[in-house]
Parts: structure tokens; C-alpha cells; sequence
């Protein structure tokens, strides 16, 4: 730890946030482990250890139980997301279970107006705004490698929740006020979510019995087969032909998750394991090696050339990821490059010259605007770790559901570039650039933190914050969750968290920026001690 670190200044930094008693409570088991995340979820994950099950098994409980009780957040028919897992004795590893682009998506798929805008937003939503869910295929993976417990068992809470129904919350009743006039522009989806038309109430029960009978076909059939490559597929693939959509069987068929390897960098010992691309770790791990290149950690925390240190790195780093990111396996995107420790000290000279110069550093963005997201954290007695986030977008996704499934639909077109001829423009089989950035911490050959966030595009930021109060301050779990937050996505406005120094926010102002109050992303984090076999959840 650094001499110039202590706790009084991680209290100071986090403005008070512990004692206000801001971090919400994980799921846990006594000495089973603990499981962090949207609360029904979480507790099933929870039930999942205590009965013998390892994170794996309680992160797949975890999130089919979210896909039905967060249901405009995520779900079977979301468009996908990343997992990280950290194996005690084993190894890191992490699953892409994106969205895949079908067949016959091209790049011109979705023409813009003069102002340069997708005509209708049919790329946010409706039936084109939809690519291959794969959510399931994830799920399966992971539980087929690394799980202990058949997915016929971690299903039923789901298809509990689903049958008997719960208790509408007002997050989504909230929720469908918002999207109304776009539920109703799908039949299907107007059954499900709204009531006559008109939005749900909070407290009332909301139920997806279409939804409890698909989940327990494939209970029954122990496994997901037949939603990519059997009848459920074929009755997926009619409700695209019918409306519109893009999506047939074939691209069913021919989808599959995959295990892949996590971008890594290892700072002050540890190791941080990142999803990567389409994922938005890099966007992470790029902003830290130029803190590392910077020595960040050796300067006082309440220091404000600090503070902008961070902020510098980040509009830099955003800059690569609007201008050079992409799916690597269909674009020319320089992962290499943009990981390597001569490109983190190029962008840590321009820090140092913004700084020398009192003004902010010269980044060109490239971006366009693009919240509905899950985050779970697990870790088990045994010290294996997962960090996993799945989502529909925003809101419902699409806002179009599978009449007879109860199958609401992610908008993953909607994170492509609609503009031709781009790294993230829109392509066959292509997976689109996302901002979900789950990762896991190693030290000492042991992971020590599993974290990730859910808010859209202010993820990548949040999860950089954490990470580098953690392993560069050295900051314990809660100080680092605790800390505020600032948001940029490249150009001179900033969002800070309401408890930032005023400092910082002065320093800012002074040498240009525009500043203005707001949320950071929702940070659900698991820290384990190997030496007691102990862990600690923290949400905020």
C-alpha cells in the first residue's frame, strides 16, 4: 500500500457514503459464500451455495431467476452479455454469450435521416431491433463446464417466480409507464406487461405463465437445445418471419456461446481479468495502464491533479473505444495495440501535457448516443469467484415479445453503428460493442474480487473507479464501492457524483470542463479472503 494512502483518506474520498450507510447488503449463507445482485436473484444464488452448489451453479440460478423477476432489465430473450470466472486452482476464464447479428443484417440495414438519425428508430426497436438471444447458450456453457448442479434444478425458482408470480416493484411498474406507447405497438407484449392498456401498478402480481411452461420444456429436457436448434427455435424463428424481423432458424441453429480468453493487466501485484471485446473491459484496462504508467497510486487521494488524472485517462481511452472498437472477429481492430504499454504511455503523455497545461487533453470522439441491465457477483467457500452481467438494452429491449413464450426480446442491433463502413457497423453474424465489463481480481494466484455494474454506458467508468481505488489505493471492498464517481464519455462534460469534493469539481470547472451532477452506474462486487476462506458483498 502506498505511504500517501490510508484509510482517513478513503473515508474522505467516499465522502461519507459508508456511514450513510449507502452499500446495500449481499445474499449470504453463513460460510457457504455470498451472492450480490438484484435482491430475489441474489437470495436464490444464495440458496444455491447452501445447498452445496459452487458460484457457477448460483450465478445460473441467479440470473434465470432475474430474467423473470427484473423482466425489463433482462431475460431468456435478452440479448446476451459476458461472464468471468475465476476457478480456485484452475484458471480465469470468461464466456461471451453476446448477441449475434442474423444472416441477413448488412450494414446499410438501417438508413438514417438528414440529421444523421436511424428513421423510426428501428434499430432500438421493433422486430429489427432484435439479433439471437444468448442468454441461454451462456447459461449452459458455464453450468456444462464449470457447474456442479443440472440445469433442470437451478431452473425451478424461475419457473416459480414465472407461474406463481410476484410482486411488482415500483422500478417496474416505473418501467412500463416509460414504454407504453411502444408495448402497445406489439400485441403480444401489451398482454404481458400492460394491464388493458395501461401500465402496471405497483404491488399488484404480475405473472408470465407462457413463460413458466417454456422454462419447464427445457427443465424437462435438461438442457437449452431445442430454444436454438429444436421446436422452440422453429417457433421463435415464425414469430420473426411473421413481424418483420431478421432472425430465422438457422441463426439459431448456428449460434453458440463461447469460452474465451480475458484481457488482463497486472498492477501492484494483482492481476485484473476483464471480458473482452465485445465487451467493455478494454475500455477498463486500457484507463488503468495509463494510471499504472502515471504512478497514480503514489499521489494523496484528496490531491485534485489526481482526480484528473483519472478523468484524462478515461476521455482518451473513450476515444479509442467510439473510434476502434468493435467485434474483433469481423473488424481489424488493434486489441494488441491499444493493450500495450507503449499506447498507455503515449496517453499518459498527453495526461501529463493537459495537466502541465491547465487545460483538458485534446480528444476527438466519434460516438452516438446509445438502461436496462443485471449484474450478479458470486463467491463460494471454495474461492471460486463469477462476475456476470446480462441485459435486454434499455428498458424491455425491442419491446417486442414471442407470442406464446412470454419471450421478451433484446435490442442488441441496437448497439451496432448504423453507419457503414465502422469497426461496430452492422454485419452478418457480427456481435455488437456493449458496455458490460464484469471482472475479477487475482492476487497472490487466488481471486480476491469479483465486480461489474449495471448502467449502460456509464459501466465501463464505474467498474475503472472501483478497480483503481482497489488495487491501485489498495482500498478495501467498501471503500472502493463507496468512493464517487465521475462519468465521461470523451468530451467536456463530465457527470460527478453529488459527493465529490468540491475541490475536484472546482479544479474541473477551472480548466473547462462542464460539469453537472448525476449517477454513476450500480456496482455489485464480492471480495474473498483466501487466508479464511471468507467473503464480503457490496452494492451500490
Amino acid at each position: 500500500m502506498s505511504d500517501t494512502w490510508h484509510r482517513r483518506d478513503v473515508l474522505r474520498v467516499a465522502g461519507g457514503l459508508l456511514l450513510a450507510g449507502d452499500l446495500l447488503p449481499a445474499a449470504e449463507t453463513g460460510d457457504r459464500g455470498r451472492v450480490v445482485g438484484q435482491p430475489q436473484a441474489a437470495q436464490v444464488g444464495a440458496d444455491v451455495l447452501a445447498a452445496g452448489g459452487n458460484a457457477v451453479d448460483a450465478v445460473v440460478a441467479a440470473a434465470l431467476t432475474a430474467g423473470v423477476v427484473a423482466v425489463y432489465s433482462c431475460g431468456i430473450g435478452g440479448y446476451g452479455g459476458h461472464m468471468v470466472l475465476a476457478l480456485r486452482g484452475k484458471k480465469v476464464t470468461a464466456i461471451d454469450f453476446n448477441s449475434a447479428a442474423p444472416a441477413a443484417a448488412k450494414p446499410d440495414l438501417f438508413p438514417l435521416d438528414d440529421k444523421g438519425q436511424v428513421k423510426d428508430r428501428v434499430n432500438a426497436y421493433g422486430w429489427l431491433a432484435a439479433g439471437v438471444p444468448g442468454t441461454l447458450a451462456g447459461l449452459q456453457l458455464a453450468l456444462d463446464r464449470f457447474g456442479t448442479m443440472p440445469f433442470a434444478k437451478l431452473v425451478q425458482p424461475a419457473i416459480r417466480f414465472a407461474r406463481d408470480g410476484f410482486p411488482v416493484t415500483k422500478a417496474v411498474a416505473a418501467a412500463t409507464r416509460s414504454t407504453r406507447a411502444w408495448l402497445l405497438k406489439d400485441p403480444a407484449s401489451a398482454r404481458l406487461l400492460l394491464r388493458k392498456g395501461e401500465p402496471l401498478q405497483p404491488g399488484s402480481t404480475f405473472k408470465n405463465p407462457e413463460l413458466a411452461d417454456l422454462l419447464q420444456t427445457l427443465a424437462e429436457r435438461k438442457s437449452v437445445e431445442s430454444f436454438y436448434r429444436g421446436d422452440v427455435a422453429k417457433r421463435v424463428a415464425a414469430a420473426f418471419r411473421k413481424n418483420g424481423g431478421l432472425v430465422t432458424f438457422e441463426d439459431l441453429k448456428a449460434y453458440q456461446a463461447r469460452e474465451v480468453e480475458p484481457y488482463a493487466l497486472t498492477w501492484r501485484g494483482q492481476t485484473i481479468c476483464t471480458a473482452p471485446l465485445t465487451a467493455g473491459g478494454l475500455t477498463v484496462l486500457e484507463a488503468l495502464h495509463v494510471l499504472k504508467v502515471l504512478g497514480w497510486e503514489s499521489r494523496p487521494a484528496d490531491d485534485v491533479k489526481a482526480a484528473r488524472m483519472k478523468l484524462e485517462a478515461l476521455r482518451l481511452v473513450w476515444d479509442d473505444r467510439l473510434k476502434r472498437l468493435g467485434d474483433p472477429e469481423k473488424a481489424k481492430v488493434p486489441v494488441g495495440r491499444l493493450l500495450s504499454a507503449k499506447h498507455a504511455k503515449a496517453l499518459a503523455a498527453r495526461v501529463e501535457k493537459a495537466l502541465k497545461e491547465g487545460k483538458p487533453a485534446r480528444a476527438e470522439t466519434d460516438g452516438r448516443p446509445a438502461d436496462g441491465t443485471i449484474h450478479l457477483s458470486a463467491a463460494d467457500a471454495e474461492g471460486n469467484l463469477v462476475a456476470l452481467t446480462l441485459t435486454h438494452g434499455e428498458a424491455f429491449g425491442a419491446r417486442v415479445t414471442v407470442d406464446g413464450l412470454g419471450l421478451v426480446l433484446g435490442h442488441g442491433m441496437s448497439r451496432f453503428d448504423p453507419r457503414p463502413g465502422r469497426p461496430n457497423s452492422v454485419g452478418p453474424g457480427k456481435r455488437p460493442l456493449h458496455n458490460m465489463c464484469p471482472t475479477v481480481v487475482v492476487r497472490d494466484g487466488a481471486a480476491v474480487l469479483a465486480v461489474g455494474a449495471t448502467g449502460g454506458r456509464r459501466i465501463p467508468n464505474t467498474v475503472f473507479e472501483v478497480l483503481a481505488n482497489f488495487v491501485g489505493r489498495g482500498a478495501t471492498l467498501e471503500e472502493a464501492v463507496a468512493a464517487p464517481r465521475k462519468h465521461t464519455e470523451g468530451g467536456l462534460e463530465v457527470t460527478a457524483e453529488a459527493r465529490t469534493p468540491a475541490a475536484e469539481v472546482d479544479d474541473l470547472k477551472k480548466v473547462g470542463y462542464v460539469v453537472k451532477a448525476g449517477p454513476g452506474a450500480t456496482v455489485q462486487a464480492v471480495a474473498f479472503d483466501p487466508k479464511t476462506g471468507t467473503s464480503r458483498g457490496a452494492s451500490r
